[in-house]
């Protein structure tokens, strides 16, 4: 690890990591054998599984959970909450303790084309590929094609 990685002590790295510089990880757990491009920010509670490759430019917040054997493109982004605000309605910065973190699911074997945006509350299903540039807003069925805005199924897939 060189001298622009920041990793704080509560990250859980597995055997065979391979992580880039210019990355930013906490409380997060990562699975053997797995790749981290350059310039991703994984956070807190995040976990990714065994023989991933997470591209450069993505944020994987809180709350999201990637299988084994996942492929996420350049500049992925995942969302975990479904009513973003700055302020409570007292106008007061609001805290963790202000809103409810989604979570989200990265089936095993699926494959995320760069500039995909995801929001919360979702699962890609097994094997599934998400097309470039897409906006997931619902689940995606295992074994399935699905692209654009909002990301609709194209085709199926031989499992």
């Amino acid at each position: 690890m060189g001298e622009y990685v920041c990793i704080s002590d509560d990250v859980r790295l597995g055997k065979n990591v391979s992580l880039s510089k210019f990355i930013n990880l906490y409380g997060c757990e990562i699975g053997d054998n797995t790749k981290v491009g350059a310039f991703v920010e994984i956070q807190k509670n995040a976990r990714i599984g065994s023989n991933c490759k997470i591209s450069s430019h993505t944020f994987i917040c809180d709350g999201v959970v990637i299988e084994d054997n996942v492929f996420v493109g350049h500049n992925v982004t995942f969302i975990n909450d479904l009513l973003p605000r700055a302020t409570t309605d007292g106008g007061t910065l609001q805290t963790e303790a202000d809103w409810v973190c989604e979570k989200t699911i990265i089936k095993r074997g699926a494959s995320i084309g760069s500039s995909a945006t995801l929001l919360c509350g979702i699962t890609v299903g097994e094997n599934a590929i998400v097309g470039a540039g897409s906006v997931v807003t619902r689940d995606v069925p295992p074994n399935t094609i699905v692209a654009g805005n909002p990301a609709r199924i194209k085709r199926c897939i031989a499992p």
